[in-house]
């Protein structure tokens, strides 16, 4: 039996799968990211979540070819390390050797590549894209993550395509986590929205989503929080929610203008919480700012859901 593991390492959460040869899950774990415990704790934490996704397919992680890892920040695969991973430890700056030190943990090998761009295969090859030959795929989670399939294959240019959470939606716009100001991300990453709502509660607007977040025993507005706030009518939530779609809407319609790709997936822990709805609302956006707009591109929610990354990172282990 030949088994592969996948692990998806984002800012508030690890997933781990093990998958067959027909890329059937056959276990799976999730479990919170430990990003108070460095890099080195966070290396610890994949590797228990992939030795319970193995435990639950009835093997050790030794037993299997490989695991992949889809990880943000600089990624290099040859070199086996990871560094500005801002999203998941706030001074994880230099190179870690994750590939190394994870490998130790698990007892096999180990290959990375960035957290989006394997999501984006996942789903052009096992998901909503695979109906098309060029693609688009953007994760609205922490940040904002983008890949970009062309011709039946993936487009890297010199190691950072892909990066449209940082394409500029605002000259002299709000401040990104990255350092920018006016990137798509400074509205609609997660990560943002959260340092916008608590700067907004300094000025004296009021929310329930830091209440709703201790209620959860969340350390962060996670997904779910925005949700729940949502679904509640939250007045706060609701305006930055829309400011997200409207960023989102110009950043991707200007991507498709560049690239005139056939359709968009649209996933992470946002997009595939708020679902359908909301990707069809980002549809509508876009449609005002495409240039062909009597041709748009298909726009599609993830099919694979919370385990694009995850399986996306298992096909790195060819």
């Amino acid at each position: 039996m030949r088994l592969r593991g996948g692990i998806d390492l984002g800012g508030t959460k690890i997933q781990a799968v093990v998958v067959g040869p027909r890329h059937g899950v056959r276990g799976q774990s999730r479990i919170p990211t430990p990003k108070d415990a460095g890099p080195a704790g966070v290396i610890q934490g994949m590797a228990e979540a992939l030795a319970t996704a193995a435990q639950n397919a009835g093997v050790e992680t030794s037993d299997l070819d490989g695991v992949g890892v889809g990880s943000p920040g600089d990624v290099e695969n040859d070199a086996g390390t990871v560094s500005r991973a801002y999203n998941v430890v706030p001074d994880w700056d230099g190179a870690v050797e994750v590939a190394e030190l994870l490998r130790a943990h698990t007892g096999t090998r180990v290959a990375l590549g960035n957290d989006v761009r394997v999501a984006t295969t996942a789903e052009f090859e096992l998901g909503a894209g695979r109906p098309y030959q060029s693609l688009l795929g953007v994760f609205w989670g922490t940040g904002v993550g983008g890949g970009v399939m062309l011709n039946g294959g993936p487009w890297r240019g010199r190691g950072a395509a892909g990066e449209i959470g940082h394409m500029v939606v605002r000259r002299n716009g709000a401040r990104c986590p990255c350092g920018r100001d006016g990137c798509m991300e400074a509205y609609a990453g997660r990560r943002a929205m959260e340092l916008e709502a608590r700067r907004r509660m300094k000025h004296g607007d009021k929310t329930a989503l830091f209440r709703i977040m201790e209620r959860k025993s969340r350390p962060a507005l996670t997904s779910g929080v925005w949700a729940t706030a949502l679904e509640h009518g939250d007045k706060m939530a609701v305006e930055l929610i829309d400011r997200a779609v409207a960023a989102l809407a110009a950043g991707i319609a200007s991507a498709v203008n560049l690239l005139d790709v056939e359709a968009v997936v649209i996933g992470g822990g946002l997009g595939t919480r708020l679902g359908t709805p909301y990707v069809e609302r980002i549809q509508r956006e876009m449609h005002p700012h495409l240039f062909v707009d009597s041709r748009p591109p298909a726009v599609h929610p993830a099919a694979l859901g919370d385990l694009s990354g995850a399986l996306g990172a298992a096909l790195l282990v060819r």
